[in-house]
């Protein structure tokens, strides 16, 4: 009986999804309210987005760009600017097409998940139960000669299979290949070379098989690690649900909510709506197999495949914010998407590989069920509050969803190096165009336009801001550490850089060491964020550190004394005097509420301490004392939203 429910419950999905394919768009309208301000933006500084891509294409960082945002269910700025070819020749439209990488990833995830709610597929269940070609899988273990130093590959068995859950979180021990290991080397030489497999014209089924010959890098479960994962997961799909995998996407999530121009591959009719990717090598492996849309495949990746437009990923997104369903389909219970959208790490988990430095304890995020997700509240890759989640693509483009602020936004480019140079002004520029709800502005008290030079002599400084809005709160935690920057690669603790004038650069710390061992502790086993919490502690305690360094055959051994650890990344405003009067101006990357760089504004005395803008949004300003009368901090519209810089001269 239960079975029976499971299918009639599938049946009812898929003619709600017929019955509404003819109105999905339209009940969902990706045309821009007239008015933004309805939505809760400044129209003039959700300008600046715009302004700041022009800036980025007139560089050439990237031919063109089109941003959609969204919030409370309606779409407040859907925008294009720039070219869609690299020539620059062609001007771009906000329904430009692009290949979306691994933003094709999320999409698959979802897709598993709703053949897990219908009882075809189980998260607990080992892959081979799907694919049976993974049940002899072993795992690769590098091994060093101590003699030597020459490393080798030895084998052994998977101490735990790997789940379906593992493809989901990227825990399965599969890599993409791109690091220097003896395993990512296998990886490189199998299914990227001119003889290898990973090409257009072999089918999923093909290149998963051929996955299953090659080594895990990890234990099933012990390690997150950007990898081949959501490419198996695909298949399992494809075998769960009986059809090939673009045929269920097709049939299941696209038509369904009217995603009308996103696939494996893009129609020769639409092709004039395909933008250019840059003209130098910006991808690698698998990418670079994928990266071509122009022509029909049979490798459908679930990792890295599909083309799409700003509009059709932003009904996807607005469907997972609705809790799974969009214009009365329902692609997901609201349950499943809590759980995709929050943390499915394992408390020991340790990080590796890559992923543009977006999960794990340094990036304030975790991973879901196919999402990056913010976990800490001071400080994140991940924008927006708690919760929001996100991912981002090979060729540039990025999306996250902030459920708190209500908010959806999708940001698409191609460009070298992806989408890491630009993440910072986005997030910046779309939450600063919220704006605070109208306060009024008080009367001022009595002698507020008479106060003296010296105290307006008293406010000139610099003050320095975390973020443009609270609703994107960053913060400048302070600790006890060696300033130093540090990853898992290869398997091994590696230092990415030690900051100058930080107390790992005095000590003589290099890029490209490897720390072993941590107050006598071996880091071998170590999660990265295990390792980060050794090395923070108690200001003037000491930490001992052992460290292998390349041409050195005897290891190094030093003492660190822990120093103040402050970040330091922000945008900053100089407060000065001119004509009697006090006035604001942006000095650093990001404008901030009604102020910009060229631009000083005179602000208006409320009071002896406070302040507004008679104008633009009316910002108000409150300067903050010590118990010695020093003027330390500004914080700009006091109250629930308000943000505050510290004065740093």
């Amino acid at each position: 009986m239960k079975r029976l429910y499971r299918l009639l419950a599938a049946w009812s999905i898929l003619f709600l999804a017929a019955f509404n394919v003819a109105t999905a768009a339209r009940a969902y309208d990706v045309i821009p309210v007239s008015d933004p301000e309805t939505l809760g933006f400044s129209p003039s500084r959700l300008a600046r987005l715009a302004a700041w891509q022009q800036t980025q294409v007139d560089a050439g960082a990237f031919s063109g760009a089109v941003a959609a945002i969204a919030r409370n269910g309606k779409v407040a700025y859907l925008q294009a600017v720039g070219f869609r070819d690299r020539a620059k020749t062609i001007p771009l439209q906000s329904d430009a097409i692009f290949w979306i990488a691994s933003m094709t990833k999320p999409v698959t995830s979802v897709a598993a998940m709703m053949l897990v709610e219908e009882g075809k597929l189980d998260l607990a269940a080992p892959v081979f139960r799907y694919l049976p070609e993974f049940k002899t899988t072993a795992v690769a273990v590098e091994i060093r000669d101590p003699a030597t130093g020459k490393t080798d590959v030895a084998y052994e068995p998977q101490r735990h299979p790997m789940t379906v859950e593992d493809l989901l979180r990227h825990t399965a021990g599969l890599i993409h290949g791109v690091g220097k290991a003896k395993v990512d080397q296998l990886y490189v030489r199998h299914l990227y070379d001119k003889a290898g497999v990973f090409h257009r014209d072999r089918s999923l089924a093909d290149v998963v098989s051929e996955l299953a010959r090659l080594p895990l890098a990890h234990q099933p479960g012990e390690v997150w690690d950007y990898g081949h994962s959501v490419d198996v997961l695909a298949r399992v799909i494809e075998v769960a649900s009986g059809q090939a995998f673009d045929q269920f996407l097709e049939a299941r999530l696209f038509r369904p909510l009217g995603m009308t121009d996103t696939g494996f591959y893009v129609p020769e009719a639409s092709q004039s709506r395909l933008v250019d990717p840059p003209a130098d090598n910006w991808i690698g492996p698998p990418d670079s197999v994928l990266a071509d849309v122009t022509r029909p495949t049979r490798l459908f990746s679930g990792g890295g495949g599909l083309a799409s437009t700003a509009a059709d990923y932003l009904r996807f997104c607005q469907m997972l914010l609705n809790g799974g369903e969009l214009d009365g389909v329902r692609i997901l219970s609201p349950a499943t998407v809590r759980r995709m959208t929050t943390n499915a790490l394992p408390p020991d988990i340790r990080f590796a590989g890559y992923a543009g430095g977006a999960v794990g304890p340094l990036a304030g995020s975790t991973w879901g069920l196919g999402f990056a997700v913010r976990s800490d509240p001071a400080w994140s890759a991940v924008p927006g509050s708690v919760g929001s989640f996100s991912w981002m693509g090979a060729s540039g483009t990025w999306f996250w969803v902030d459920p708190a602020a209500q908010l959806v936004v999708v940001h698409m480019i191609h460009a070298s190096g992806g989408s890491g140079p630009f993440k910072r002004m986005v997030r910046n520029l779309t939450y600063g165009a919220l704006r605070v709800p109208d306060q009024g502005i008080p009367d001022p008290v009595a002698g507020a336009s008479s106060i003296d030079a010296d105290t307006l002599a008293g406010y000139a400084g610099t003050y320095r801001f975390a973020s443009s809005s609270a609703r994107d709160r960053q913060e400048y935690p302070e600790f006890g550490g060696l300033g130093i920057d540090v990853a898992i690669k290869d398997g091994v603790l590696k230092v990415v850089s030690p900051s100058r004038d930080m107390p790992a650069a005095k000590a003589g710390v290099l890029s490209g060491d490897v720390i072993t061992h941590l107050d006598g502790e071996t880091t071998r086993r170590m999660s990265l964020s295990e390792a980060i919490g050794k090395m923070r502690g108690p200001v003037n305690t000491t930490i001992r550190l052992k460290i292998a360094r390349t041409g050195l055959d005897a290891p190094i051994e030093l003492a660190i004394v822990r120093a103040v650890i402050r970040r330091t990344e922000g945008t900053d405003l100089q407060v000065a005097v001119n004509n009697g009067k006090l006035q604001v101006e942006d000095k650093g990357a990001l404008p901030v509420l009604d102020f910009e760089k060229g631009a000083p504004i005179a602000v208006v005395p409320l009071s002896r301490d406070e302040f507004f803008v008679d104008g633009g949004d009316h910002t108000r300003l409150a300067f903050l004392h010590d118990e010695a009368g020093n003027v330390t901090s500004l914080v700009l519209n006091p109250g629930p939203l308000q943000i505050t810089g510290r004065r740093i001269n």
